[in-house]
């Protein structure tokens, strides 16, 4: 069972401009949670904030709550490494180490997170990690590969698998599929929809269709102006939101009255 992740009246900023403001929100386990809305409004950011990768950037702010395991990740004694671990990231780019092999690319989270194994242990996790990502069927007999001769579809699911292999709780992805075809998007959307069985997931799309066939609650963010920070304007089951939104701006929004 994954874990779940809340938070509570969250705002970032960079430097002065605040991006997203006082946001509380409750995402559940195990089940697959849509970030949708204009450009601007915040939603990588937020995003970002789930597991401490906001802070990275120079002059980042952030208040409120993002409790996750009954803590509070943003709190002083919260080792924010093991926070990244528990809560991966997959990126809207793909972005696999180029010279390094498909099986390194899969086992360098475990390296990088001071998860040492032998090298039979490794070889099962790189297996069962591919698998997880559908990819292993593809790649199985070229292990050895340079990670970054694969098509851009496989390369994000590579990137999946290698953020798999450290045994995240959650997983957050941030347009995964908006640089892909719609073979490769299909193929990462199947994916989606089986890891939600073990994992937590939360994924940024600009795609409206994407996010009513494979979430099972989406949240709608909006800037009310240029230069505003992002807010949520509603947030529920993904049947709902689509079909019988409670607020006119999300109505607006999913049909392509604007945004």
């Amino acid at each position: 069972m994954a874990g779940s992740i809340n938070t509570t009246n969250l705002s970032a900023s960079f430097g002065d401009i605040r991006a997203i403001d006082e946001i509380t929100i409750d995402i559940p386990a195990n089940m697959v949670t849509a970030l949708i809305g204009p450009s601007g409004c915040g939603k990588s950011t937020f995003l970002r904030c789930l597991n401490r990768m906001h802070e990275l950037v120079p002059g980042a702010k952030i208040s409120g709550e993002v409790i996750w395991d009954g803590k509070d990740i943003y709190a002083p004694e919260v080792d924010a490494t093991e926070v990244r671990r528990g809560i991966g990231m997959v990126f809207q780019k793909p972005n696999p180490f180029p010279l390094m092999s498909i099986a390194e690319n899969v086992s360098a989270g475990l390296r990088l997170a001071g998860n040492v194994k032998n090298k039979s242990e490794i070889a099962s996790i790189v297996e069962r990690s591919l698998k997880m990502a559908a990819l292993w069927d593809e790649v199985k007999n070229k292990l050895d590969k340079r990670g970054g001769s694969l098509s851009g579809g496989q390369q994000q699911r590579l990137c999946i698998a290698r953020a798999l292999a450290v045994e995240p709780d959650i997983i957050l992805m941030d347009e995964p599929c908006s640089a892909l075809d719609p073979a490769s998007t299909q193929k990462i959307e199947d994916t989606i929809e089986e890891l939600k069985e073990n994992y937590t997931i939360v994924i940024v799309t600009h795609n409206m269709q994407q996010a009513a066939r494979i979430s099972d609650f989406t949240g709608f963010l909006l800037a009310s102006e240029t230069g505003d920070p992002g807010r949520l304007v509603e947030y529920g089951p993904t049947s709902k939101i689509f079909t019988m939104p409670d607020k006119k701006e999300t109505e607006n929004y999913i049909t392509g009255r604007f945004g």
